[in-house]
């Protein structure tokens, strides 16, 4: 199952050095032993593997020159990512700075506080020897005030020791850039989950960390993954994990990667120790907990098992699959399950998540133009590149991905009198398209593969799930699939409240439509996003939101009020018919079962 990275002499030689943490370059050198004797190609990648869209991280390369044996070698740039060296007799070296200015899980960041990349932001790739090993050697910043930097990776060590500068190896070039680096004065703890040592850093300054808690519930949560992926064994696909992450301000995000995460989060949701710990779980711990779950899931679903289309990555090119609901979706289905199963929250806890999830998606009405399998294979020019019409344009595969899940495994729950469930599903995807992939030449799945799959496992007939909520886009039943197992699900929300229906965001003093919902008073009114709106019947609207409601609360649904709004620098007035708020308010909850008399009253999700 486990892959063991081959340490000997590597063709591919790379050295990084944070240069200058003021003007935040990264100095790299990459030395190729036997190149091309045609003239050895280089590329940058164009996009990283979780993130879909085209990134073009070569932009941020601001210089770069090649040498042979002291001489100087000419570059030929072939086109935005790719260069051309002349042909030459012994070793090349080609040397460029990286700006790194980008604070995200996807790219690089440098600075006096820390530094990070993504190999895919740093590591020229030397094209027709990309299965070669590959070195790279970590080098310390020149800068005294980071004399006290340390670096953490999942990147095996060959000379540098754990969190070490020095060098480290990969097999091959995907390996190489599936190993995020960071660098610098971080907090560090490691724990145990069925035997393999998981590693929490943090990066940013969190007063008070509660780390002892976070090893806790980390801990929980992995071995909790672990024992579904492989309830026989207890056995983990890497030997070494690592959460990096980066609390700031305010941020949220995650990407996977084989052995570790990169994460960015708002400093307030992690867990302090000036706080008790009560019993109900703080809602941005808890935000950042999922996160981590999902994260971690994705160590077999995406990073093992892949869509075909990833096997292997065309890293210059968009790469185009329908998969995205099973890969994303499933995986935002699990994250909340694995903190139920692992005791982290409980029911409760648990279908509120899953409520506000639901209103989520029927919030948009793209979900009635869009379907999941489109969105999935749509996700480089539409998901990633999401303006202002995107809730009535498309459909999240993350969101209604996971509820097709849930839909799934409740519908093969009931089917089959509980004996088989989505679970089932999951662990035969792994067992036929993961759990050796990396050990192998391992291959990924399809469409076709995944349904004959699920036909397979639960000797059910699928196929009009399929055709009705994957490639179609009907709404999904999940009052009705929820029935049999003692849950209520009801839209809560009351109409007597009036509203634009439509999304606000601050310019400055005054309040900018960010989002004009389809079907809405403001829609229907000819108010458009971007407009400012300037008063309502005389009164002006600043940029507070709720001086927007509190304006509309004077007025019962069906009023007519007058709107004045800049559009670009032009006045325009608008009458608007004020309609009841539509913003779903979907509600879960246990039915009594000694009143429903018909089984156990538990979301299927915890049993």
């Amino acid at each position: 199952m486990k892959k063991t990275t081959s340490k000997k002499a590597a063709a591919i030689k790379y050295a990084i050095v944070p240069k200058d943490l003021g003007a935040h370059l990264f100095d790299v050198t990459v030395t190729v032993a036997a190149p091309s004797p045609d003239g050895q190609v280089f590329a940058l990648p164009a996009w990283i593997p979780g993130s879909y869209m085209i990134r073009e991280f070569s932009r941020n390369i601001v210089q770069i020159r090649a040498e042979s044996n002291g001489k100087p070698v000419a570059l030929t740039k072939l086109d935005k990512h790719s260069w051309q060296a002349a042909p030459v007799a012994g070793p090349l070296s080609v040397q460029y700075e990286v700006y790194a200015w980008d604070l995200s899980v996807r790219a690089a960041h440098l600075d006096q506080t820390h530094g990070f990349f993504n190999g895919t932001s740093v590591y020229l790739r030397v094209l027709g020897q990309e299965q070669t090993a590959h070195e790279v050697d970590i080098q310390r910043p020149p800068d005294a005030a980071a004399k006290t930097w340390r670096v953490a990776t999942s990147l095996p060590e060959l000379g540098a020791k754990r969190y070490g500068f020095g060098t480290y190896v990969a097999g091959d070039y995907d390996e190489l850039i599936d190993h995020p680096v960071e660098m610098g004065d971080f907090a560090l703890a490691t724990f145990k989950a069925h035997g393999i040592a998981h590693d929490i850093v943090v990066s940013g300054r969190v007063p008070n960390l509660d780390m002892g808690r976070l090893q806790a519930d980390l801990k929980a949560i992995c071995e909790t993954q672990i024992a579904f992926f492989e309830p026989r064994t207890r056995r983990a696909p890497m030997d070494r994990y690592v959460f990096l992450t980066l609390a700031v301000g305010d941020g949220y995000g995650g990407l996977e990667h084989r052995a570790s995460t990169a994460l960015i989060c708002a400093r307030a949701d992690l867990p302090s120790t000036a706080s008790p710990r009560a019993a109900d779980i703080g809602e941005g711990y808890l935000k950042f907990l999922g996160l981590c779950s999902h994260e971690y899931f994705h160590t077999w679903n995406v990073k093992r098992i892949k869509p075909a289309a990833f096997a292997p990555y065309d890293l210059q090119n968009e790469t185009y699959t329908p998969l995205l609901w099973l890969f994303e979706g499933f995986t935002s289905y699990y994250d909340d399950l694995m903190l139920v199963r692992s005791g982290i929250i409980g029911e409760a806890a648990y279908l509120k998540l899953l409520g506000k999830a639901v209103s989520g998606v029927l919030r948009g009405s793209g979900r009635t133009k869009q379907s999941v399998a489109d969105s999935s294979f749509d996700a480089w020019g539409k998901y990633y590149r999401q303006d202002e019409n995107a809730p009535n344009a498309i459909v999240s595969y993350y969101g209604k991905g996971s509820l097709i899940a849930l839909a799934f495994d409740l519908t093969i729950r009931a089917k089959t009198d509980g004996k088989k469930s989505l679970d089932d599903m999951m662990l035969a995807l792994w067992q036929r398209y993961g759990c050796d992939f990396y050990a192998s030449a391992g291959r990924g799945v399809t469409e076709a593969d995944v349904e004959a799959l699920f036909d397979d496992i639960s000797g059910l007939k699928l196929k009009p799930l399929f055709d009705k909520y994957v490639r179609g886009t009907a709404d999904l039943p999940l009052a009705k699939l929820y029935a049999p197992f003692g849950v209520k699900v009801e839209d809560t929300r009351k109409n007597a409240k009036p509203a634009f229906d439509v999304g606000t965001g601050r310019d400055g003093g005054d309040c900018k439509l960010t989002q004009v919902h389809e079907g809405g008073a403001a829609h229907k009114a000819g108010l458009s996003a971007g407009d400012v709106l300037v008063a309502v019947e005389g009164l002006r609207v600043s940029g507070n939101p709720a001086n927007l409601d509190a304006l509309l609360a004077r007025y019962k649904v069906g009023d007519t009020v007058a709107v004045h709004a800049f559009r670009r620098d032009e006045l325009m007035t608008f009458s608007v018919q004020l309609q009841g708020d539509r913003v779903p308010d979907v509600k879960l909850s246990l039915v009594d079962e000694r009143k429903k008399g018909a089984g156990p009253a538990r979301p299927s999700a915890v049993r």
